[in-house]
């Protein structure tokens, strides 16, 4: 057990490499209630949205879809990441993290006292992952013919509300699955009945490895409040239109993006043996060019890979200093395995 964002996670159950390969060829089940649930309520919750977030609630037009995005200060940095869950132009549901918890609700209820909004934590919720290629046959058989026909018809970055739980087609490993939040009262008998139909808990260590793999940002190691969307590959979740909407931060971003000094946010894989870490410094031509934000080995692809920000006329081939040492890497393009399958070639 370790401590997690104020809360004691499982690392692992038995074995991180084992759990990994679990998600990717089968289906494992992680307990995910340290996430921060608020829910979000009032005439105007959706000009609160649009204006707290830089991506665009509006793109959201049927009830029970879900929008990734980032949540920015002025200065265009990255407060959080989060999924924004669309009931009506009226209620929403955030997602967010836990060892930015109290920051974001004391920074939502701050720039909620000029909208018609109110701002709710749900601490009477639990939240639950299952994720793999079975998640969704095993989700259902475990849970009933409801949950079942909730999971298996349901699009990604979808949700649907089967009485008091919330089942969302999203996850964080790059495979199959869906998040059920639950009253936390009935989450230790859901699990069970998971455990019980042959889905494996999985801890941290192979949460981390999973999102790695599949190319994914974590807050506080790949992005933070001094990095912006522009830096760590989240360009993307940037709604720029229409020019009319305003959002916190986007003076700042349009600023960046005129003077085109983005860092470039890539993949890094080993060509030898040995570990990538976050910190390490990667080089070019004797000059050091950026740095690894998060690394470590890849079960699935048997290397050891990286998610890094370098110079943006950076590719090819370089070396990351370990240890004194400049060991040689391939610069590739995010993600390395999706859906069980690698992105990319392994030389």
């Amino acid at each position: 057990m370790i401590d997690f964002g104020g809360w004691d996670m499982p690392l692992h159950y038995g074995s991180q490499v084992e759990e990994h390969h679990q998600v990717r060829r089968d289906a494992g089940l992680f307990d995910v209630s340290h996430m921060t649930v608020v829910d979000l309520a009032g005439p105007q919750a959706q000009d609160f949205l649009r204006y707290l977030l830089a991506n665009d609630v509006a793109r959201l037009k049927a009830p029970g879809r879900a929008l990734y995005s980032c949540m920015l200060n002025a200065q265009g940095a990255v407060l959080d990441d989060l999924i924004v869950y669309y009931f009506d132009e009226r209620r929403y549901r955030l997602v967010v993290n836990a060892a930015t918890r109290v920051r974001d609700l004391a920074w939502l209820q701050t720039q909620a006292v000029a909208f018609d909004v109110g701002v709710e934590e749900r601490a009477d919720l639990a939240m639950i992952a299952v994720q793999g290629p079975m998640a969704c046959v095993k989700t259902g058989a475990a849970l009933g013919e409801a949950v079942a026909a909730a999971t298996v018809l349901q699009k990604p970055f979808s949700f649907v509300v089967v009485g008091e739980w919330f089942i969302a087609r999203t996850g964080y490993t790059g495979e199959d699955g869906c998040e059920i939040i639950l009253p936390a009262g009935q989450a230790v008998a859901a699990w069970r009945r998971l455990r019980d139909a042959g889905v494996r808990p999985v801890g941290l260590g192979a949460r981390d490895t999973l999102r790695l793999e599949a190319g994914l940002n974590l807050y506080g190691t790949d992005m933070d409040e001094h990095t912006t969307p522009l830096d760590c590959g989240l360009a993307w979740t940037v709604a720029w239109q229409p020019e009319a909407r305003d959002f916190i931060g986007r003076a700042a971003l349009a600023a960046q993006q005129q003077r085109g000094d983005s860092a470039r946010w890539v993949g890094l894989v080993l060509e030898g043996k040995g570990v990538l870490r976050g910190r390490q410094t990667v080089i070019k031509n004797g000059e050091a060019v950026g740095e690894i934000t998060s690394g470590s080995f890849s079960p699935t692809l048997g290397r050891a890979i990286a998610l890094a920000r370098l110079r943006a006329d950076v590719g090819g081939r370089c070396e990351v200093e370990v240890r004194g040492r400049a060991l040689p890497a391939r610069v590739v393009q995010p993600p390395f395995v999706r859906r069980g399958r690698p992105c990319i070639d392994v030389e």
